[in-house]
């Protein structure tokens, strides 16, 4: 796979001119973006299916979890929106309604962990047992038993992750910050070639390159660090 197919580049910025403007100052050395809750609700769904229409490829970061039949729905039309990638929470049941609902469409669906923003103490408190690695492990398994398109995990447990799922399953690695950069909120992070040695088979980059001075610059240096792997 291409460096520039494994990147996914996250429009975390507070509404579409914005994102647009990212999307402009990135051409085409950029084919895949994430469009996740804070854009979704200032206009993003109609963004992403305008970037759809242009031949860029979207990943939708909603999250899902809901009864079985709500899931379904929910999954069955945003099929019918162009969209690449859809996330949902790796619950089993909820995953088995979403690849129903999903078959024959082509779009990749994803279940979510363990956020990489949380460490154990904090599933403790959320009334967890498992440690995150384990749970991680856990719902990795689930989510290959039931179907499902790939992972999102931190890159720290994407060795096991892909020990689970295997070769042809997505490993999507959110928390990637490049050498030097803030982790912010996230507490489980890695670099872009670190994440690629462990076995992530695509990286999601927000602010290390919305936030950038030159988001172009920090592009070309990301793609050139996953090709270093490569």
């Amino acid at each position: 796979m291409a460096a520039r197919d494994r990147l996914i580049v996250g429009l975390d910025v507070p509404n579409v001119s914005e994102a647009a403007d990212i999307v402009k100052k990135l051409g085409s050395s950029v084919s895949h973006y994430k469009i996740g809750y804070q854009l979704v609700f200032a206009g993003g769904l109609e963004f992403a299916r305008e970037l759809a229409r242009d031949g860029k490829k979207i990943f939708l970061d909603m999250k899902l979890l809901d009864i079985d039949n709500t899931v379904a729905s929910a999954v069955e039309n945003i099929a019918k929106m162009g969209m690449t990638m859809l996330t949902l929470h790796a619950y089993p049941k909820a995953m088995k309604a979403a690849v129903e609902a999903a078959r024959g469409s082509g779009l990749c669906l994803l279940g979510v962990t363990v956020l990489t923003s949380m460490d154990e103490q904090d599933l403790i408190e959320a009334g967890y047992e498992y440690d995150p690695h384990t749970l991680v492990l856990r719902r990795a398994e689930q989510a290959r038993r039931a179907g499902m398109g790939g992972i999102v995990c931190s890159a720290e447990e994407a060795a096991a992750v892909r020990r689970i799922v295997g070769p042809d399953l997505a490993v999507v690695t959110p928390g990637i910050r490049p050498a030097g950069a803030e982790k912010g909120d996230q507490k489980r992070v890695m670099t872009p070639a670190d994440a690629i040695r462990a076995g992530a088979s695509h990286l999601v980059v927000a602010r290390p390159i919305v936030k950038a001075l030159e988001p172009l610059e920090a592009v070309r240096a990301i793609l050139a660090e996953i090709d270093s792997v490569d």
